[in-house]
């Protein structure tokens, strides 16, 4: 899957320096943005207690107060009977449930590991399985974070904990919807983009494992924050719910019974765990406190041990759960949503080893917010909110029949009551923590060129000189005119040293200067790209020719490939200390991978290494990106 992975170290010192160092301004910006709303909620507050001191009535409708929260302004778009109703308990437990899962998965987005770990150890594993068709879409999704290492991880931090903050702050109302529409959105992009998925396409997939994916758990949650709160105000919507999740769980119970994939054997042959006993065994190898590791390779020796009868209380225990919260029958009911909730928990401890560890684990798996989901539904179906007194009679938005009253009455309760802004604004905080994550995000995947920084992880960033080269070189270029470093004064030159056929990595570094130079724009008549033949068995002008039509790059005008006699060529490599060798076998031309940038004035400026590394597209359009900006510099300097 090409443009999966950088080939880089997870640990890369210079990405995760970079990483650390982008989270570090980006979280300066977010605790300013934090800083002004604390102070405009503090503002607002004063205003409200001045108000009330000096005896402002709150009398004529224009505001009255529900039991659970401030002001609602009759004749606005929050009025209605809904509003002057608590939280649904069970509404309440998915915002802030979710919320508190969603600020945890921002936390673990910013492991140093995840930047280049992501897509190798995360997306590619579960992708690897799935059809072609899904490992595209992977694949598409796993190109925007390996190009952009550190503006996407960077950028996931922010959306996830913005989402978080977001729910908690905002209990109620339109913004309360619009934070459960924006934790469905982004739930949906991960588990498409992020998750392949789920895994929901590829073999072995089981509830054991985090079928159908945790996020798109995250996003059903969103879904139901964001239903209009008059609807948890009847146990219909969590009936519903539950099942739904009962019909999962049935249909779970089925797949994991059915034969020939491994569940119902602790181990194939002698030596080999089964399917379950190998995923624990797994799990256990994560880096990860001694006494979970321990846990669970216990019980991956147990289901070695007991495969058949491990596997035979699984499915009847989601079978059993599953038909109990489909026929939702009430003191069976309660037995299920809590043997629900203790198989969650073990399976979550045994099996998924709490999903977390080992450096990129990018949230707490499946089991915690399946938990969450059926406890939800179980409120929902047995605590519904009862209306609470008001202070004044209640003006429903039917009464409201223009929308100039609206706002009119909207303008008259915040006059009298300035408090009401504090949620709405608090809300814009955590809205603006999202965008602080959305705007890179958004850039990085419309550019189709990988970061420089993965190029300088590589190879290292390059080195500023300024010396001319100890003599001149009288070459001859792919169409036979004479060419030297004199020639060329007036423009500015990226030079570097090919083998014209090499299979390996000269077509890479080839195409490499091809595409600094579709970066440049119109620089592009001020600089001439300069290639010499690095080898001295196959100099002939017919093999440069060859070289630039086999590699496309016989189209482009500021493009020179220069041979010559074999003493000359020597010299040239010697001047800019290129070392040229016979590999072991004499099969292949072993030569230095170096590009040099020469300013108009003939002085070498910078010197970059040329190595195209792992060669995966990441890698070469990142030098392309090093080699342009240093071209640009270059050019336009004076």
């Amino acid at each position: 899957m090409p443009g999966m992975s950088s080939g880089l170290d997870a640990n890369n010192p210079t990405i995760v320096h970079a990483f650390r160092t982008a989270l570090l301004h980006q979280g300066l910006v977010a605790l300013l943005l934090l800083g002004i709303v604390a102070v405009v909620w503090q503002v607002l507050n004063m205003l409200e207690v001045r108000r009330a001191n000096a005896g402002t009535p709150a009398e004529g409708g224009a505001a009255t107060r529900s039991a659970t929260g401030p002001a609602a302004p009759l004749g606005s778009a929050s009025a209605g009977p809904a509003l002057f109703l608590p939280e649904a308990p069970a509404r309440r437990l998915l915002r802030v449930g979710f919320g508190l899962l969603w600020i945890f998965d921002g936390f673990l987005q910013a492991q140093p590991d995840m930047p280049l770990g992501m897509t190798t150890n995360v997306i590619k594993p579960v992708a690897a399985t799935s059809p072609a068709w899904v490992q595209h879409v992977a694949n598409a999704g796993a190109s925007v974070w390996s190009y952009h290492p550190i503006e996407a991880p960077a950028s996931a931090v922010w959306i996830q904990v913005g989402i978080g903050l977001w729910l908690l702050v905002a209990a109620r109302g339109t913004w309360s919807r619009l934070a459960g529409l924006a934790a469905a959105g982004w739930g949906l992009v991960v588990w498409v983009f992020g998750e392949a998925f789920g895994g929901i396409f590829a073999p072995g997939l089981s509830w054991l494992f985090g079928a159908p994916g945790a996020v798109l758990l995250y996003a059903v949650a969103g879904v139901l924050v964001a239903c209009p709160e008059r609807w948890w105000t009847s146990p219909r919507l969590g009936r519903g719910l539950l099942g739904v999740i009962g019909l999962f769980f049935v249909g779970m119970a089925v797949l994991q019974a059915w034969p020939g994939r491994g569940f119902w054997q602790g181990h194939l042959g002698r030596r080999a765990p089964g399917t379950l006993a190998s995923m624990a065994l797994t799990m256990a190898k994560t880096p990860q406190p001694h006494v979970l590791s321990s846990w669970v390779a216990d019980f991956a020796a147990f289901d070695t041990a007991h495969g058949f009868a491990v596997n035979l209380f699984v499915v009847v225990a989601l079978g059993a759960i599953g038909l109990a919260l489909l026929v939702q029958r009430a003191p069976l009911l309660t037995v299920a949503v809590a043997a629900a909730c203790v198989l969650c928990l073990a399976d979550w401890v045994l099996v998924q080893d709490m999903g977390f560890f080992g450096g990129v684990g990018t949230d707490p798996n499946s089991m915690l917010p399946t938990a969450l989901l059926v406890v939800a539904g179980y409120l929902a179906t047995t605590r519904v909110p009862v209306r609470a007194p008001t202070a004044a009679p209640v003006t429903s938005l039917s009464s409201v029949r223009t929308r100039r009253e609206r706002i009119a009455g909207w303008r008259e309760a915040v006059a009298r009551h300035p408090a009401y802004l504090s949620r709405p604004v608090v809300a814009l905080g955590a809205l603006g923590i999202v965008v602080l994550g959305v705007a890179p995000m958004a850039v990085a995947s419309m550019s189709t060129n990988a970061d420089p920084i993965i190029a300088q992880a590589t190879d290292g960033t390059p080195s500023a000189v300024n010396y001319v080269p100890k003599s001149d070189f009288h070459l001859i270029d792919q169409y036979g005119k004479p060419v030297s470093l004199a020639s060329l004064r007036g423009k500015t030159v990226a030079l570097t040293f090919l083998d014209p056929v090499c299979v390996s990595t000269c077509p890479i570094i080839g195409k490499e200067f091809e595409l600094a130079d579709s970066m440049i724009g119109s620089l592009r008549s001020r600089v001439e790209l300069v290639a010499v033949v690095a080898n001295p068995l196959y100099r002939a002008r017919s093999y440069v020719v060859a070289y630039d039509k086999q590699d496309g790059l016989d189209h482009l005008g500021n493009w020179l490939y220069l041979t010559g006699p074999l003493h000359t060529l020597s010299a040239t490599w010697t001047t800019f200390g290129v070392q040229v060798q016979y590999e072991s076998g004499g099969a292949m031309i072993g030569h230095s991978e170096i590009a040099y940038v020469l300013d108009p004035a003939g002085h070498v400026r910078y010197v970059l290494t040329a190595d195209p590394g792992p060669g995966t597209q990441a890698s070469q359009s990142s030098f392309a990106g090093t080699l342009a900006g240093v071209i640009r510099t270059v050019a336009t300097s004076r």
